[in-house]
């Protein structure tokens, strides 16, 4: 009884004051920023940049455990669909972006190396990476979260968030880490047939998920100037969507824009942090391969402007003289 009426005695005049005072110089417990069930606390990009895209965490499934098809038995992709493929020494996979538009991240593994395959339809990205970090394998999901309006990634091992462009985890305890990027290309579903040959393999529309495949939930985002959600630095040199080839070599960024490479033509010879490219431009993707003085296939990145410039303001830019 004495506690009960001792709470309901009213403070006043001096004796607030001091009650008032003492309450200030208590410390404040620390808050944890959390959005969609991840830690934010002590991400290496601002808490508040880091956006809600709509869907819950795992919202938007991702394809962990993948079912692959010969394409002469794969269904319904048409001559000119759009895929996103990867090659080993023996053998080329395809995933066609109208999964992809739906899932957004598929992890498999070509004879024996684990693969990641990550899409971002807000920025026209799609990438490629391996998933072994220090030794490790991880495997990841869809966080629901953006940064940028670019897919930000969560490893289901630490439940870390990685940004796609970047390839690197922003927050949790791998924050810092960075993913090794694997090239991958952009090809028409008929040239890719023609040169994958019997041994190419394409990614199935049995995933376990009803998704009408053949239609994307994003309607003529790609064409529209409008950006669903902000980002830190635009540039109005090109419309957003303008497609770009970048790359990142020796702390130097480029952008090789598709207008500019469409008035060049043919084979481009360039250089990026002092290194010898070469630019392979197909009009009829539109695609973009950046190769070494080798010929080998570089992992550079097919990006809508908006989405590299903001991640890279300092970039470059190929413009034909």
């Amino acid at each position: 009884m004495l506690i009960k009426k001792t709470v309901r005695q009213r403070v006043s005049g001096p004796g607030l004051v001091c009650l008032l005072g003492l309450v200030l110089l208590l410390p404040v417990p620390a808050v944890a920023q959390q959005k969609n069930g991840f830690d934010l606390g002590a991400a290496l990009i601002p808490p508040e940049q880091i956006l809600r895209g709509g869907p819950p965490r795992d919202g938007i499934p991702a394809l962990l455990n993948p079912r692959f098809e010969k394409p002469a038995e794969s269904q319904p992709w048409a001559a000119g669909d759009l895929m996103l493929t990867y090659d080993d020494q023996r053998q080329s996979l395809a995933f066609p972006v109208g999964i992809l538009n739906w899932h957004e991240i598929v992890q498999t593994e070509l004879n024996g190396q684990p693969l990641l395959i990550t899409f971002c339809p807000l920025c026209g990205t799609g990438i490629g990476f391996s998933p072994v970090v220090d030794g490790r394998e991880l495997s990841f999901g869809v966080s629901g979260l953006l940064y940028n309006s670019d897919l930000l990634m969560y490893d289901h091992q630490t439940e870390s968030l990685w940004s796609q462009i970047e390839g690197r985890a922003v927050s949790g305890p791998l924050a810092g880490k960075k993913l090794e990027r694997v090239p991958v290309r952009h090809e028409r579903w008929q040239g890719w047939r023609e040169r994958a040959g019997p041994a190419g393999r394409v990614l199935s529309t049995d995933t376990g998920y009803r998704r009408d495949y053949l239609k994307s939930p994003y309607g003529n985002y790609s064409q529209s100037e409008r950006l669903y959600f902000p980002v830190s630095q635009t540039s109005r040199k090109y419309h957003p969507k303008t497609w770009v080839l970048g790359w990142v070599h020796n702390g130097e960024a480029k952008a090789w824009p598709f207008p500019e490479l469409a008035k060049h033509g043919g084979l481009l010879q360039d250089d990026i942090g002092g290194k010898a490219v070469t630019v392979v431009y197909d009009p009829d993707v539109p695609a973009a391969e950046l190769r070494d003085e080798n010929g080998t296939l570089l992992p550079a990145t097919r990006a809508f402007w908006f989405a590299w410039y903001t991640f890279h303001p300092d970039t470059g830019i190929f413009e034909h003289q």
